[in-house]
C-alpha cells in the first residue's frame, strides 16, 4: 500500500505532509552538515541554530511574553504530572485540581504525593461528559497552583474559557489543542504540551513557563525535574530530543504558512462543525460530550450498540480511516481531528457516515 491513509489517532497524530517531506529531503545530509540531525551533536553550532530557530519560531506563534522561558524536555507529558508539584506546591502546600478526564485525574493523584490536593472539580458524575462552568470551581484562596486539562482526549470534551482564579498561578495541560486556537500566554503559570499530537514526533514535551515559578522546588526534587535547572542550561542539561525539536521547527513553518495559529482556529472550526453537524443529524450515532463542551479535537462518538460500533469502526478502515476506535474507558469511536488533519478526511468521513448510517 502506497496511499496514506486518513489517520484519525489520538497521538501519536498526523503530521503535516510537507515537514514529513522536507525531513525526508534532508535525513541523511541537513543542510550541507554531511549528517542527518539524528547524528549530529546537541552541542554543535548546527544544531544549536536549529533549537534557536524553533524556540523563536514558537514564541511568535503563541506571542509568548518576555519573562517566561520555554523548554523542550523529555519524559512525555505524563512527567508533568510530577514536575509541576514538585516545583510549585512548596510555598502553600496546596493546590486546586480540575478534574475532568482520564489524565486530569491521573495528575491530581500524583500532585497528592507532594501536598495537598483540592479537587476543584470532579466531572465523572456524568462519565466526563461536560466541562464545568466558572461558578461550579470550588476554588481555594491560598492554593499554590489551579491545575486543568484544557481538552480531555479520552472523553471528547474541551474548555471553552479560561478559569479566573485571581493570584493562584494557572497551570494547563494543552497537549491536543495547543496552537488550534489562540492562547493568552500571559494568563498562564505554566503551560505544557506532549508534541505527539498537533506538534511533532514522541520524544518531545514543550513546557512554556513563568520565569519566577522557577526556584521554589521542594527539596527532594530530582535533579532532571528541577525547572531551574533546565532554565539556566536551557533545557540542554543532558541531551535534548534533537529530531523532535528540528520536526517542531518544520511543523511551525507549516503552520506559520496557513496563516498562524488564528489559521489553526478557522480550520478546527470548519472540520469540527461538519463532523459535529453530520453526527448530530445522524438516525444512529450520537456524541458523548454535551453541547457546549465539545472538543474541537477528539469528537466521540457511538451508536449504543458495541457490535454495530466494531462494524462500523471494520469497515471504516478498509476505507482508508484509520484508527477510530474509541479509548477501552468510553468505547464506541473518536476521531481525532487535529491541525495536520486535511478538511478532506473530515469531508470524506462525513460521507462514509452518512452511508453507513443509510445502510444500517
Amino acid at each position: 500500500m502506497n496511499e496514506r491513509v486518513y489517520n484519525f489517532s489520538a497521538g501519536p497524530s498526523m503530521l503535516p505532509l510537507s515537514a514529513l517531506e522536507r525531513a525526508g529531503s534532508e535525513i541523511t545530509n541537513y543542510r550541507g552538515s554531511g549528517m542527518s540531525v539524528m547524528e549530529m551533536s546537541h552541542r554543535s553550532k548546527v544544531f544549536q541554530q536549529i533549537f534557536d530557530e524553533t524556540q523563536e519560531k514558537l514564541r511568535r506563534l503563541m506571542n509568548v511574553p518576555d519573562g517566561y522561558k520555554i523548554l523542550f524536555l523529555q519524559t512525555g507529558a505524563s512527567g508533568q504530572f510530577s514536575m509541576i508539584p514538585l516545583n510549585l506546591m512548596g510555598p502553600n502546600g496546596k493546590a486546586d485540581y480540575a478534574v475532568t478526564g482520564n489524565f486530569a485525574g491521573i495528575a491530581a493523584k500524583e500532585a497528592a504525593k507532594y501536598g495537598t490536593v483540592n479537587i476543584a472539580a470532579d466531572t465523572s458524575d456524568r462519565n466526563h461528559s461536560y466541562i464545568p462552568t466558572q461558578e461550579q470551581l470550588k476554588l481555594s484562596t491560598d492554593a499554590s497552583y489551579f491545575y486543568y486539562c484544557a481538552n480531555n482526549t479520552i472523553y471528547g470534551t474541551e474548555w471553552q474559557y479560561v478559569p479566573e482564579t485571581g493570584s493562584v498561578p494557572l497551570v494547563c495541560d494543552m497537549s491536543s489543542d495547543i496552537l488550534s486556537r489562540p492562547v493568552d500566554v500571559s494568563k498562564f503559570g505554566i503551560v505544557y504540551a506532549g508534541a505527539q499530537k498537533n506538534m511533532a514526533p514522541a520524544g518531545l514535551t514543550v513546557v512554556i513557563i513563568r520565569e519566577d515559578l522557577a526556584g521554589h522546588e521542594l527539596p527532594y526534587t530530582p535533579l532532571m525535574m528541577n525547572y531551574k535547572t533546565m532554565i539556566d542550561k536551557d533545557s540542554m542539561y543532558n541531551t535534548p530530543p534533537c529530531w523532535c525539536i528540528y520536526m517542531l521547527g518544520l511543523t511551525l513553518d507549516w503552520v506559520a504558512e496557513q496563516g498562524g495559529v488564528e489559521g489553526m482556529e478557522k480550520l478546527r472550526t470548519l472540520r469540527s462543525s461538519m463532523l459535529y453537524d453530520t453526527l448530530d443529524n445522524s438516525r444512529l450515532f450520537h456524541c458523548h460530550a454535551e453541547k457546549g463542551s465539545r472538543s474541537g479535537m477528539n469528537v466521540t462518538f457511538r451508536t449504543g450498540n458495541e457490535e454495530l460500533d466494531a462494524k462500523f469502526v471494520q469497515e471504516a478502515a478498509a476505507a482508508g480511516f484509520t484508527n477510530l476506535k474509541g479509548h477501552r474507558k468510553t468505547g464506541g469511536m473518536r476521531a481525532s481531528i487535529y491541525n495536520a488533519m486535511p478538511v478532506e478526511g473530515v469531508e470524506k468521513l462525513c460521507d462514509f457516515i452518512k452511508k453507513f448510517d443509510k445502510n444500517n
